[in-house]
Protein backbone atom coordinates (compact mmCIF):
# COMPACT_ATOMS: atom_id res chain seq x y z
CA UNK A 1 0.00 0.00 0.00
CA UNK A 2 2.56 2.60 0.75
CA UNK A 3 4.20 1.73 -2.57
CA UNK A 4 0.52 2.79 -4.30
CA UNK A 5 1.10 5.78 -2.52
CA UNK A 6 4.30 6.70 -3.60
CA UNK A 7 3.73 5.88 -7.29
CA UNK A 8 1.35 8.73 -6.87
CA UNK A 9 3.33 10.89 -5.31
CA UNK A 10 5.51 12.85 -8.52
CA UNK A 11 7.21 15.67 -8.92
CA UNK A 12 4.20 17.88 -7.87
CA UNK A 13 4.18 19.96 -4.98
CA UNK A 14 1.62 21.44 -3.15
CA UNK A 15 3.72 22.92 0.14
CA UNK A 16 7.11 21.76 1.86
CA UNK A 17 6.94 22.49 5.09
CA UNK A 18 9.79 23.17 7.28
CA UNK A 19 8.69 21.57 10.51
CA UNK A 20 5.96 18.80 11.44
CA UNK A 21 3.50 21.70 11.87
CA UNK A 22 3.71 24.63 9.81
CA UNK A 23 1.06 27.75 9.79
CA UNK A 24 1.28 30.10 6.48
CA UNK A 25 0.73 33.41 7.74
CA UNK A 26 -2.56 34.47 6.56
CA UNK A 27 -2.60 36.88 3.57
CA UNK A 28 -5.18 40.14 3.25
CA UNK A 29 -6.87 40.76 0.13
CA UNK A 30 -9.08 43.59 -0.49
CA UNK A 31 -12.32 42.40 -2.26
CA UNK A 32 -12.80 45.46 -4.53
CA UNK A 33 -9.24 45.11 -6.23
CA UNK A 34 -8.10 42.58 -8.88
CA UNK A 35 -4.77 43.25 -7.90
CA UNK A 36 -2.05 39.95 -7.82
CA UNK A 37 0.41 40.34 -4.97
CA UNK A 38 3.38 40.06 -5.55
CA UNK A 39 4.84 36.60 -4.92
CA UNK A 40 8.36 37.85 -3.23
CA UNK A 41 10.68 40.66 -2.69
CA UNK A 42 13.15 40.89 -5.59
CA UNK A 43 16.66 41.01 -4.06
CA UNK A 44 19.72 43.25 -5.40
CA UNK A 45 20.68 40.49 -7.89
CA UNK A 46 17.38 39.99 -9.68
CA UNK A 47 17.11 44.17 -9.72
CA UNK A 48 20.29 44.20 -11.45
CA UNK A 49 19.38 41.35 -14.05
CA UNK A 50 16.25 43.02 -15.10
CA UNK A 51 18.44 45.93 -15.52
CA UNK A 52 20.89 44.22 -17.99
CA UNK A 53 18.23 42.00 -19.90
CA UNK A 54 17.89 38.71 -19.14
CA UNK A 55 20.67 36.57 -18.99
CA UNK A 56 21.34 33.14 -19.96
CA UNK A 57 19.80 30.28 -17.63
CA UNK A 58 23.40 28.75 -17.05
CA UNK A 59 26.33 30.60 -18.34
CA UNK A 60 27.71 28.74 -20.97
CA UNK A 61 24.80 27.06 -22.23
CA UNK A 62 22.33 27.26 -24.46
CA UNK A 63 18.81 28.15 -22.95
CA UNK A 64 17.11 24.57 -24.08
CA UNK A 65 19.61 22.66 -22.56
CA UNK A 66 19.93 24.46 -19.50
CA UNK A 67 15.86 24.17 -19.00
CA UNK A 68 16.68 20.36 -19.67
CA UNK A 69 19.28 20.26 -16.27
CA UNK A 70 16.94 22.81 -14.19
CA UNK A 71 13.65 20.80 -14.99
CA UNK A 72 15.15 17.76 -13.05
CA UNK A 73 15.40 20.26 -9.29
CA UNK A 74 12.93 21.49 -7.43
CA UNK A 75 11.04 24.26 -8.34
CA UNK A 76 11.00 25.83 -5.16
CA UNK A 77 15.05 25.51 -4.89
CA UNK A 78 15.21 27.26 -7.96
CA UNK A 79 12.16 30.42 -7.04
CA UNK A 80 14.98 31.02 -4.48
CA UNK A 81 18.19 31.29 -6.78
CA UNK A 82 17.67 34.25 -9.26
CA UNK A 83 14.95 35.75 -10.92
CA UNK A 84 15.86 34.34 -14.28
CA UNK A 85 15.07 31.08 -12.75
CA UNK A 86 11.90 32.15 -10.84
CA UNK A 87 10.74 33.46 -14.38
CA UNK A 88 11.46 29.79 -15.93
CA UNK A 89 9.32 27.99 -13.66
CA UNK A 90 5.99 29.88 -14.07
CA UNK A 91 6.60 29.88 -17.87
CA UNK A 92 4.71 27.62 -20.32
CA UNK A 93 7.31 25.53 -21.31
CA UNK A 94 8.23 24.39 -17.48
CA UNK A 95 6.99 21.38 -16.43
CA UNK A 96 3.89 22.75 -14.14
CA UNK A 97 3.84 22.01 -10.29
CA UNK A 98 0.81 21.35 -8.56
CA UNK A 99 -1.08 24.11 -6.58
CA UNK A 100 -4.53 24.64 -4.90
CA UNK A 101 -7.36 25.94 -6.33
CA UNK A 102 -9.71 27.00 -3.92
CA UNK A 103 -13.74 27.99 -4.29
CA UNK A 104 -14.18 31.01 -1.01
CA UNK A 105 -16.85 32.76 0.45
CA UNK A 106 -16.68 36.17 1.95
CA UNK A 107 -16.99 35.68 5.86
CA UNK A 108 -19.97 36.12 7.24
CA UNK A 109 -22.05 35.01 3.46
CA UNK A 110 -23.71 38.16 2.16
CA UNK A 111 -27.67 37.39 3.01
CA UNK A 112 -30.00 36.11 0.79
CA UNK A 113 -31.61 37.90 -1.50
CA UNK A 114 -35.40 38.82 -0.86
CA UNK A 115 -37.72 36.97 -2.07
CA UNK A 116 -39.14 39.58 -4.67
CA UNK A 117 -36.30 41.03 -5.76
CA UNK A 118 -33.51 38.39 -6.52
CA UNK A 119 -31.59 40.86 -8.94
CA UNK A 120 -31.06 42.92 -6.46
CA UNK A 121 -27.89 41.46 -5.16
CA UNK A 122 -24.87 41.20 -6.60
CA UNK A 123 -22.76 40.20 -4.19
CA UNK A 124 -20.55 37.30 -5.07
CA UNK A 125 -21.49 33.98 -2.93
CA UNK A 126 -18.21 32.67 -4.20
CA UNK A 127 -14.89 33.30 -5.32
CA UNK A 128 -12.22 31.52 -6.97
CA UNK A 129 -8.42 31.46 -5.92
CA UNK A 130 -4.89 29.50 -6.42
CA UNK A 131 -2.80 29.26 -3.62
CA UNK A 132 0.97 28.82 -4.88
CA UNK A 133 3.14 26.65 -2.76
CA UNK A 134 6.31 28.03 -3.76
CA UNK A 135 5.67 31.90 -2.92
CA UNK A 136 2.75 31.09 -0.29
CA UNK A 137 0.51 33.43 -2.06
CA UNK A 138 -3.04 33.67 -3.21
CA UNK A 139 -3.80 34.69 -6.40
CA UNK A 140 -7.52 35.56 -8.02
CA UNK A 141 -8.30 33.42 -10.72
CA UNK A 142 -9.62 35.66 -13.71
CA UNK A 143 -13.57 36.79 -13.42
CA UNK A 144 -15.72 33.93 -14.45
CA UNK A 145 -17.81 33.92 -17.22
CA UNK A 146 -21.10 36.25 -16.50
CA UNK A 147 -23.87 34.12 -18.15
CA UNK A 148 -24.66 32.06 -16.42
CA UNK A 149 -24.06 34.92 -13.20
CA UNK A 150 -22.37 32.90 -10.17
CA UNK A 151 -22.95 35.19 -7.38
CA UNK A 152 -27.06 33.54 -7.74
CA UNK A 153 -25.44 30.37 -6.24
CA UNK A 154 -26.64 30.35 -3.11
CA UNK A 155 -24.85 28.37 -0.16
CA UNK A 156 -27.33 29.50 2.68
CA UNK A 157 -31.11 29.93 2.85
CA UNK A 158 -33.69 30.31 5.02
CA UNK A 159 -35.88 27.38 4.08
CA UNK A 160 -32.55 25.61 5.43
CA UNK A 161 -31.06 26.77 8.56
CA UNK A 162 -29.18 23.79 9.61
CA UNK A 163 -27.48 23.11 6.45
CA UNK A 164 -25.19 24.66 3.92
CA UNK A 165 -26.65 24.41 0.09
CA UNK A 166 -24.05 22.80 -1.46
CA UNK A 167 -21.54 24.07 -4.90
CA UNK A 168 -20.83 20.75 -6.84
CA UNK A 169 -17.04 21.11 -8.74
CA UNK A 170 -14.99 18.35 -9.66
CA UNK A 171 -11.51 18.05 -10.62
CA UNK A 172 -10.81 16.21 -14.69
CA UNK A 173 -8.32 16.23 -16.99
CA UNK A 174 -6.07 19.39 -15.26
CA UNK A 175 -9.20 21.67 -15.23
CA UNK A 176 -11.86 22.87 -11.95
CA UNK A 177 -15.40 21.82 -13.32
CA UNK A 178 -18.43 23.16 -11.93
CA UNK A 179 -21.45 21.04 -12.23
CA UNK A 180 -24.18 22.10 -10.07
CA UNK A 181 -25.37 24.63 -7.50
CA UNK A 182 -28.78 26.05 -6.00
CA UNK A 183 -30.13 29.61 -6.88
CA UNK A 184 -32.52 31.68 -4.33
CA UNK A 185 -35.46 30.10 -5.87
CA UNK A 186 -34.12 26.82 -5.17
CA UNK A 187 -33.64 25.80 -8.73
CA UNK A 188 -30.66 24.22 -10.30
CA UNK A 189 -27.29 27.38 -11.27
CA UNK A 190 -26.06 26.13 -14.03
CA UNK A 191 -27.66 24.39 -17.10
CA UNK A 192 -24.02 23.29 -18.32
CA UNK A 193 -20.69 23.32 -17.05
CA UNK A 194 -18.26 26.21 -15.88
CA UNK A 195 -14.49 25.35 -16.56
CA UNK A 196 -11.02 26.57 -15.57
CA UNK A 197 -8.43 25.78 -17.13
CA UNK A 198 -4.93 26.85 -15.55
CA UNK A 199 -3.04 26.00 -18.78
CA UNK A 200 -4.50 28.64 -20.27
CA UNK A 201 -5.28 30.75 -17.31
CA UNK A 202 -9.26 30.69 -19.33
CA UNK A 203 -12.60 29.84 -18.45
CA UNK A 204 -14.83 27.84 -21.13
CA UNK A 205 -18.12 26.43 -20.93
CA UNK A 206 -19.34 22.77 -21.50
CA UNK A 207 -22.40 21.21 -23.15
CA UNK A 208 -25.90 21.54 -21.84
CA UNK A 209 -26.77 19.13 -19.46
CA UNK A 210 -30.00 17.05 -20.78
CA UNK A 211 -31.27 17.96 -17.50
CA UNK A 212 -29.59 20.70 -14.94
CA UNK A 213 -30.04 19.54 -11.58
CA UNK A 214 -28.86 20.01 -7.84
CA UNK A 215 -28.21 17.99 -4.51
CA UNK A 216 -26.54 15.45 -7.08
CA UNK A 217 -23.83 12.55 -7.17
CA UNK A 218 -21.04 14.24 -9.10
CA UNK A 219 -17.43 13.02 -9.84
CA UNK A 220 -14.48 12.52 -12.81
CA UNK A 221 -13.09 9.51 -13.83
CA UNK A 222 -10.41 8.72 -16.74
CA UNK A 223 -10.55 12.17 -17.55
CA UNK A 224 -14.82 12.11 -17.92
CA UNK A 225 -17.07 14.19 -15.77
CA UNK A 226 -20.12 12.16 -14.07
CA UNK A 227 -23.38 13.75 -13.03
CA UNK A 228 -26.23 10.97 -11.38
CA UNK A 229 -29.41 11.80 -9.76
CA UNK A 230 -29.88 14.91 -8.28
CA UNK A 231 -33.34 17.00 -8.58
CA UNK A 232 -34.25 19.72 -11.27
CA UNK A 233 -36.82 22.30 -11.22
CA UNK A 234 -39.18 19.58 -9.46
CA UNK A 235 -38.68 15.80 -8.08
CA UNK A 236 -38.64 13.62 -10.74
CA UNK A 237 -38.07 9.62 -10.24
CA UNK A 238 -36.59 9.45 -13.81
CA UNK A 239 -33.85 12.41 -12.91
CA UNK A 240 -33.30 10.73 -10.09
CA UNK A 241 -32.31 7.52 -11.68
CA UNK A 242 -30.60 9.39 -14.33
CA UNK A 243 -26.73 8.84 -15.09
CA UNK A 244 -24.91 11.04 -17.61
CA UNK A 245 -21.43 11.11 -18.91
CA UNK A 246 -19.36 14.00 -20.34
CA UNK A 247 -16.08 13.23 -21.91
CA UNK A 248 -13.64 15.85 -21.74
CA UNK A 249 -10.96 15.37 -23.45
CA UNK A 250 -12.88 14.70 -26.82
CA UNK A 251 -13.45 17.52 -28.87
CA UNK A 252 -17.35 18.23 -29.21
CA UNK A 253 -18.46 15.93 -27.35
CA UNK A 254 -22.11 16.05 -25.69
CA UNK A 255 -23.33 14.45 -22.64
CA UNK A 256 -24.35 10.80 -22.78
CA UNK A 257 -27.09 8.72 -21.18
CA UNK A 258 -25.63 5.82 -18.75
CA UNK A 259 -27.20 3.13 -17.46
CA UNK A 260 -29.76 4.89 -14.56
CA UNK A 261 -29.29 3.58 -10.83
CA UNK A 262 -32.19 0.99 -9.68
CA UNK A 263 -34.00 3.95 -7.70
CA UNK A 264 -33.92 7.59 -6.76
CA UNK A 265 -32.34 7.58 -3.04
CA UNK A 266 -29.32 9.33 -3.89
CA UNK A 267 -31.32 12.90 -4.75
CA UNK A 268 -31.31 13.26 -0.81
CA UNK A 269 -28.16 15.88 -1.21
CA UNK A 270 -25.36 16.87 -2.71
CA UNK A 271 -22.64 13.92 -2.64
CA UNK A 272 -19.32 13.20 -4.57
CA UNK A 273 -18.99 10.07 -7.07
CA UNK A 274 -15.09 9.22 -6.08
CA UNK A 275 -13.21 8.19 -8.97
CA UNK A 276 -11.15 5.33 -8.37
CA UNK A 277 -9.80 2.39 -10.17
CA UNK A 278 -11.74 2.66 -13.25
CA UNK A 279 -15.18 2.97 -11.04
CA UNK A 280 -17.56 5.72 -9.31
CA UNK A 281 -17.96 5.00 -5.51
CA UNK A 282 -20.64 7.04 -3.92
CA UNK A 283 -23.11 6.35 -1.34
CA UNK A 284 -26.41 8.36 -0.59
CA UNK A 285 -25.73 10.29 2.52
CA UNK A 286 -22.95 12.37 4.27
CA UNK A 287 -21.55 12.20 7.39
CA UNK A 288 -21.71 9.36 10.24
CA UNK A 289 -25.46 8.46 9.63
CA UNK A 290 -26.27 5.10 8.19
CA UNK A 291 -26.21 4.96 4.73
CA UNK A 292 -26.34 3.15 1.40
CA UNK A 293 -23.56 2.85 -1.34
CA UNK A 294 -23.16 1.73 -4.51
CA UNK A 295 -20.25 1.49 -6.90
CA UNK A 296 -20.56 2.24 -10.88
CA UNK A 297 -17.91 0.78 -13.37
CA UNK A 298 -17.14 3.37 -16.05
CA UNK A 299 -16.18 0.58 -18.95
CA UNK A 300 -19.11 -1.99 -18.31
CA UNK A 301 -21.29 0.43 -17.35
CA UNK A 302 -22.64 -1.74 -14.65
CA UNK A 303 -24.13 -0.52 -11.19
CA UNK A 304 -22.77 -2.20 -8.48
CA UNK A 305 -23.29 -2.68 -4.54
CA UNK A 306 -20.91 -0.95 -2.49
CA UNK A 307 -18.29 -3.52 -0.44
CA UNK A 308 -19.28 -4.08 2.74
CA UNK A 309 -16.07 -2.97 4.59
CA UNK A 310 -16.09 0.49 2.20
CA UNK A 311 -19.79 1.43 2.95
CA UNK A 312 -18.90 0.56 6.60
CA UNK A 313 -15.90 3.39 6.74
CA UNK A 314 -17.21 5.63 4.69
CA UNK A 315 -18.04 8.21 7.75
CA UNK A 316 -16.41 11.33 5.88
CA UNK A 317 -14.98 13.41 2.98
CA UNK A 318 -13.62 10.75 0.65
CA UNK A 319 -11.14 11.67 -2.16
CA UNK A 320 -8.77 8.90 -4.08
CA UNK A 321 -5.40 10.05 -4.89
CA UNK A 322 -4.29 9.38 -8.68
CA UNK A 323 -7.74 6.93 -8.59
CA UNK A 324 -5.98 5.07 -7.81
CA UNK A 325 -5.91 4.67 -3.23
CA UNK A 326 -8.81 6.36 -1.27
CA UNK A 327 -8.56 8.16 1.68
CA UNK A 328 -11.61 8.95 4.22
CA UNK A 329 -11.34 11.68 7.32
CA UNK A 330 -13.85 10.51 9.66
CA UNK A 331 -15.56 14.00 10.69
CA UNK A 332 -16.54 13.09 13.63
CA UNK A 333 -13.41 11.66 15.13
CA UNK A 334 -10.85 13.59 13.04
CA UNK A 335 -9.09 10.28 11.72
CA UNK A 336 -7.79 9.65 8.11
CA UNK A 337 -7.66 6.62 7.01
CA UNK A 338 -7.34 4.69 3.89
CA UNK A 339 -8.86 1.68 2.20
CA UNK A 340 -7.21 -1.74 1.80
CA UNK A 341 -8.95 -3.10 -1.17
CA UNK A 342 -7.85 -7.16 -0.30
CA UNK A 343 -9.12 -6.83 3.27
CA UNK A 344 -12.70 -4.39 2.17
CA UNK A 345 -11.10 -2.53 5.45
CA UNK A 346 -9.95 0.92 6.20
CA UNK A 347 -6.17 1.80 7.80
CA UNK A 348 -5.38 4.80 9.99
CA UNK A 349 -3.42 7.16 8.58
CA UNK A 350 -3.12 9.79 11.46
CA UNK A 351 -5.66 11.29 13.64
CA UNK A 352 -5.90 14.90 14.31
CA UNK A 353 -8.34 16.92 16.66
CA UNK A 354 -8.09 19.56 13.83
CA UNK A 355 -9.44 17.23 10.81
CA UNK A 356 -13.21 16.80 12.88
CA UNK A 357 -15.74 18.73 10.87
CA UNK A 358 -14.10 17.37 7.83
CA UNK A 359 -16.01 18.74 5.19
CA UNK A 360 -14.03 18.49 1.36
CA UNK A 361 -10.86 16.52 0.56
CA UNK A 362 -8.48 16.39 -2.13
CA UNK A 363 -5.65 13.96 -2.74
CA UNK A 364 -2.84 14.45 -5.06
CA UNK A 365 1.08 14.03 -5.16
CA UNK A 366 1.29 12.43 -1.56
CA UNK A 367 -0.66 14.99 0.65
CA UNK A 368 -4.31 14.89 1.09
CA UNK A 369 -5.80 18.79 1.47
CA UNK A 370 -8.45 18.82 4.20
CA UNK A 371 -11.28 21.96 3.99
CA UNK A 372 -12.93 21.92 7.47
CA UNK A 373 -16.16 23.84 8.63
CA UNK A 374 -15.78 27.17 10.43
CA UNK A 375 -13.20 28.63 8.69
CA UNK A 376 -10.19 27.37 9.77
CA UNK A 377 -8.26 26.94 7.02
CA UNK A 378 -6.72 24.16 4.68
CA UNK A 379 -5.36 21.13 6.33
CA UNK A 380 -2.27 19.09 4.06
CA UNK A 381 -1.54 15.57 5.59
CA UNK A 382 1.78 14.60 3.76
CA UNK A 383 0.42 10.71 3.54
CA UNK A 384 4.01 10.04 2.42
CA UNK A 385 6.02 10.92 5.00
CA UNK A 386 7.32 8.90 8.67
CA UNK A 387 5.88 10.28 10.84
CA UNK A 388 3.39 12.04 9.20
CA UNK A 389 3.07 16.08 8.42
CA UNK A 390 -0.03 18.16 8.91
CA UNK A 391 0.82 21.85 7.94
CA UNK A 392 -2.14 24.47 7.58
CA UNK A 393 -2.57 27.07 4.95
CA UNK A 394 -4.36 29.78 6.10
CA UNK A 395 -7.01 31.17 4.16
CA UNK A 396 -7.51 34.89 2.83
CA UNK A 397 -8.69 37.28 5.33
CA UNK A 398 -12.87 37.23 5.74
CA UNK A 399 -13.68 33.99 3.82
CA UNK A 400 -14.15 30.59 4.28
CA UNK A 401 -13.40 27.52 2.31
CA UNK A 402 -16.10 26.05 0.40
CA UNK A 403 -14.13 23.35 -1.76
CA UNK A 404 -10.47 23.00 -2.61
CA UNK A 405 -8.58 20.51 -5.56
CA UNK A 406 -5.01 20.00 -6.79
CA UNK A 407 -4.30 21.08 -9.90
CA UNK A 408 -1.25 22.44 -12.45
CA UNK A 409 -0.10 25.62 -11.18
CA UNK A 410 -0.57 28.65 -14.10
CA UNK A 411 2.03 29.77 -16.18
CA UNK A 412 2.53 33.52 -15.71
CA UNK A 413 3.76 35.50 -19.01
CA UNK A 414 3.10 38.93 -17.82
CA UNK A 415 6.29 39.60 -15.99
CA UNK A 416 5.28 43.58 -15.47
CA UNK A 417 3.60 41.52 -12.50
CA UNK A 418 7.10 40.35 -10.73
CA UNK A 419 7.22 37.02 -9.51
Amino acid sequence: MANNIASTANSSIILTPATTTTIIKRQRYNNNSNQIPKLQQHDEDDEEEEEHGCPLLIPGLPDHIAQICLTTINPSILFSVCHSWRRLIYSPSFPPFSSLYAILSPHPPPPPPPPLQPHINHHPTIQFFNFDPISSHWHPLPPPPLHPPLHHLLLRHPSFLSRNLSIQSVSAAGSLVLLAGTTHNLFPALPRPVIFNPRTNSWAFGPNLSTPRRWCAAGACKGAVYVASGIGTHFSVDVARSMEKWDTQKNGSQWEKRTALKDGRFSREAIDAVGWKGRLCMVNVKGDAAKEGVVYDVEEDLWKEMPEGMLAGWRGPVAAMGEEVMFVVDEVKGIMRRYVEEEDSWEEVVEDERLKGAEQISAEGGRVCVVCGGGGGIFVVDVVARPRRIWVVELLEGFEAIAVHVLPRMPITDFSVKV
